[in-house]
């Protein structure tokens, strides 16, 4: 199998060849160059060494290759994460989302969602579409049904829709509905660490149910808790449509590590919760969708 390089006389970026192989996303990719655990030509490479057509790469001792252009053997799926369900693909984290899906290809999540909350989450083999759909700069939203201790009031509604001062900055506009006394539905295009609850804390109020619905033109729709479903062809083609001209570095502050949850130096709040035990998955009778996304 032959890697594919866009300019073979300059070669490719080392986590970039990482991530088009599907091993995983090019955060990942830079973590485990970081930890040495990658080799070109069986030496230790360091962060932004290039790739060329001759050469032999191994990540933990196992050659990877660049995906085919196609990307025919890619996997896109959704998956309705149940809470205390967490999103790493650290394998000895006690209900990672890997083992919860148990599938037979090797996947990661897009993003994350955080452990007490529950809802759509995309998991995928192609590291080249993650950070696009992550980029706030692009305006892919997503969707959330908010439950909070207090009744929702307009003056709350205004503020949240208006812009928040957390994580020493202040949140980007964005759209807020009341739903009833104690629920809103809140549509984002950034992704701040925890940024939701974040938000409802510095109001004074608790977040007591978080469940995302949407991402970008995907549905939670009729997906059961623990149950995960294929992208369908119209569903991919829009997101392709969507990420084509996504070339921005993604934010800082969305630089939250789907690998490690547990990676930002800001001061973790306590949250007690119920761990849900992962239901049967079950997949649809429909094939996956095979399907190639433009660079």
């Amino acid at each position: 199998m032959v890697g594919l390089f866009v300019n073979s006389s300059k070669g490719i970026r080392l986590n970039k060849f990482i991530s088009d192989s599907g091993y995983c996303s090019r955060r990942e990719a830079d973590k485990l160059i970081e930890q040495q655990n990658v080799t070109i030509n069986g030496k230790v490479p360091e962060l932004g060494t290039k790739v060329m057509p001759t050469d032999y790469v191994e990540v933990k001792g196992k050659r990877i290759f660049s995906s085919p252009k196609s990307k025919v053997d890619r996997v896109y799926i959704a998956y309705n994460k149940p809470v205390g369900i967490t999103c790493t693909t650290e394998r000895d984290v006690k209900g990672n989302i890997i083992d919860a899906i148990k599938h037979r290809e090797r996947i990661f999540p897009i993003g994350r969602l955080d452990k007490p909350s529950e809802g759509l989450i995309f998991l995928t083999s192609d590291g080249d579409i993650v950070n696009k759909i992550l980029r706030a700069g692009n305006n892919h939203q997503k969707e959330y049904i908010v439950t909070v201790d207090k009744t929702v009031t307009q003056d709350f509604v205004d503020k949240m829709a208006s812009g928040i001062p957390i994580l020493e900055t202040v949140t980007q506009p964005c759209q807020v509905e009341k739903v009833s006394r104690f629920v809103f539905k809140i549509i984002l295009t950034q992704g701040l660490n925890r940024q939701i609850r974040r938000m409802c804390e510095y109001l004074d109020y608790q977040v007591v149910k978080l469940k995302r619905t949407r991402i970008m033109n995907v549905k939670l729709g009729d997906l059961k808790k623990g149950q995960w479903r294929d992208l369908t062809e119209q569903e991919m083609h829009e997101i392709n449509q969507a990420v084509a001209d996504s070339t921005k570095t993604a934010d800082v502050n969305e630089q939250v590590s789907s690998v490690n949850p547990s990676a930002s130096k800001t001061k973790k709040e306590k949250v007690f919760i119920q761990v849900a035990k992962p239901k049967k998955i079950e997949k649809p009778k429909s094939g996956r969708a095979k399907l190639s996304l433009k660079r």
